[in-house]
C-alpha cells in the first residue's frame, strides 16, 4: 500500500483489530495517507499504510499493543510541521495522529504549570490561559502541537530568555512501545529521584514512546512589552550587536536575526518597507521601568556597532503584525522562486563564535548559485538558511548538499551542533554520528532496550 523502503505487515485483520480500538476513526484514504507522509520539507514523502485518530491515552496504549504483537512501525503525528522528516513512514506501518487528544487537562495557576493532552497546540493554549495572566512562552513559529513540540525538543524566538522545551517539560505521560503507559515525573520543579526521564524523551522524536500527555511550565504575562527593527550597513554590526546583548546579561526576550536577503523577502511579502539590509527584530519584557531601561541599553550598542534608529512597534496589533511577518520568514523565502521547495538548515554554536560563522557561511553563499536567505535565533548562536531548490534537478541539491555539508561541519568544528532546534529525522543522521561519535553507541543501547523490535518510527535519528 505505501511506498516504503521495506514494506509493513498492514493486513485486512491489523486494519479491523484498530478500527475496533478507535471506534472508526482510521483511514486508508490515499489523500489522508499522503499528508500524513509528508512534513514541511524538501524531504521525500513516505506516506503510512493507515492513519488511525485516538481519542484517549487508553486507545493509544491497546493500538501499540495490537501493532506491537505484528511488528509493525508506529509513527506519531502532530501537526506535520516538522522539517527534517520526522514523519515519514519509512517502513510503512500506523500513523498514530493525536489531534484529537486536545483537551487542557488542568491549568495549576499558583503553580505556574499545565497539564495537556499532546495535540494542544501551542496557540490554542495561549488562547486558554489569556485570561488568566499566564502565557507558554515556546514559539517556533509555527501553531505546532505540544507534544510535537516535547518530542522534537523545539525552541523558537523566546528561547534567548525562557528556554526550550527541555526546560519547558515538568513531566510527560509516554506510551511505550509495548503499549505500557508510564509517567515520567510529577509536578514538582525540581527531583532527585532516579534517572531524568522526562528529559530522555524530550527530544525523542516518537523513537522510544508516543508522548500523550505533557506538562508544562507557564509564565506570568509581563506588564509591559515593546519591540522593536532596527538595521545595520553590515552583517558584522547586526551580529556584534546579539553577542555584545547577551554577554552584558540584557534579559531581552527576543532577539531575531535576518540578513538583507530575508529583508527583501520579507518587505515584498508581507507589505513592509524596511532597509533591505542585516537586521535585528527585539522584543523586550519586564515592569515598564525595566522595559525602558533593557531597550536604552540594546539601543546604545546598536548606536555603537553603527545601527540605525529603533522603529518601535508597542501597541499590541503592531507588534503582532511585526512578528507576524518574521514567523512568515519561509513563506516570504519561498515567495521570492515560485514553484521552488524549500531545505531549511539549522546550526547553532557558542555566542561568541557566530559572527565567525555567519561570515564564512555568507561567503560561501557569495559563491554559489543558489538563493538562500538567512535568518536566526541569535541570542542562542542558533541560525538558518533557506535554500530554494528545485529537487528535480540534480545540480540544485547537489549544490544544496555540499553548503550544507560545509555549514554543519563548520559549526560542528566551533564546538556547535548540527541541529540546535530542528531535530534529526531521517534527514541529520550521519550529522549526529558525527556530532557524538562514541556517544552514539549509548543512544543506540537505549533505543534497543526500549524498543527492541524497532518499531518506533524506525529509521529516524539512530540507524539499527
Amino acid at each position: 500500500m505505501a511506498t516504503s523502503v521495506e514494506a509493513a505487515a498492514v493486513n485486512d485483520d491489523l486494519i479491523e483489530a484498530l478500527r475496533a480500538i478507535v471506534a472508526g476513526r482510521l483511514s486508508t484514504a490515499r489523500s489522508v495517507l499522503d499528508q500524513h507522509g509528508r512534513d514541511e520539507s524538501y524531504h521525500r514523502a513516505f506516506p503510512p499504510d493507515v492513519v488511525v485518530f485516538p481519542e484517549t491515552t487508553e486507545e493509544v496504549s491497546r493500538i501499540v499493543k495490537v501493532c506491537a504483537g505484528r511488528q509493525v512501525p508506529i509513527i506519531p503525528y502532530g501537526t506535520g510541521t516538522s522539517l527534517e522528516g520526522h514523519i515519514a513512514a519509512l517502513r510503512g506501518g500506523v500513523c498514530i495522529d493525536l489531534g484529537r487528544m486536545n483537551n487542557i487537562i488542568a491549568v495549576n495557576d499558583e503553580d505556574l504549570d499545565v497539564i495537556v493532552e499532546a495535540g494542544v497546540t501551542r496557540e490554542q493554549l495561549n488562547r486558554h490561559l489569556s485570561d488568566r495572566g499566564l502565557f507558554f512562552p515556546i514559539d517556533p513559529g509555527a501553531d505546532a502541537s505540544l507534544g510535537g513540540m516535547a518530542a522534537t525538543r523545539a525552541s523558537g524566538t523566546n528561547a534567548v530568555r525562557y528556554g526550550t522545551m527541555r526546560e519547558g517539560v515538568l513531566a510527560l505521560c509516554v506510551v511505550m512501545a509495548d503499549g505500557r503507559v508510564i509517567r515520567t515525573s510529577r509536578r514538582a520543579r525540581k527531583s532527585a529521584a532516579g534517572y531524568d526521564l522526562t528529559r530522555l524523551f524530550v527530544g525523542s522524536e516518537g523513537t522510544l514512546g508516543v508522548i500523550t500527555e505533557v506538562t508544562l511550565r507557564l509564565h506570568g504575562i509581563p506588564d509591559a512589552i515593546s519591540s522593536a527593527v532596527v538595521s545595520f550597513p553590515t552583517m558584522e554590526g547586526a551580529v556584534a550587536t546579539v553577542i555584545a546583548t547577551i554577554q552584558m546579561g540584557v534579559p531581552i526576550a527576543r532577539i531575531e536575526l535576518l540578513d538583507d536577503v530575508q529583508m527583501d523577502a520579507i518587505n515584498k511579502y508581507s507589505g513592509l518597507d524596511y532597509p533591505v539590509q542585516s537586521t535585528l527584530f527585539l522584543e523586550f519584557h519586564g515592569t515598564q521601568a525595566g522595559v525602558a531601561e533593557q531597550a536604552e541599553q540594546v539601543e546604545e550598542i546598536c548606536q555603537d556597532q553603527g545601527g540605525g534608529d529603533f522603529k518601535w512597534a508597542v501597541k499590541v496589533e503592531d507588534r503582532n503584525k511585526l512578528w507576524k511577518a518574521r514567523h512568515m520568514a519561509l513563506y516570504a523565502a519561498l515567495a521570492m522562486r515560485p514553484g521552488a521547495r524549500a531545505w531549511t538548515t539549522d546550526v547553532c554554536v557558542p555566542i561568541s563564535r557566530l559572527a565567525e560563522c555567519i561570515a564564512e557561511t555568507k561567503k560561501d553563499l557569495a559563491e554559489s548559485p543558489l538563493m538562500a536567505p538567512l535568518v536566526g535565533h541569535a541570542g542562542d548562536g542558533n541560525f538558518h538558511l533557506v535554500f530554494l531548490i528545485n529537487p528535480e534537478k540534480e545540480d540544485e541539491m547537489a549544490e544544496a548538499r555540499r553548503l550544507n555539508e560545509r555549514l554543519v561541519m563548520r559549526a560542528l568544528a566551533m564546538e556547535g551542533t548540527c541541529a540546535g532546534e530542528h531535530g534529526i529525522g531521517y534527514g541529520k543522521m550521519d550529522f549526529l554520528t558525527a556530532e557524538h561519535g562514541e556517544a552514539m553507541t549509548v543512544m543506540r543501547a537505549v533505543k534497543q532496550a526500549l524498543d527492541p523490535d524497532n518499531i518506533m518510527n524506525p529509521g529516524k535519528i539512530i540507524k539499527i
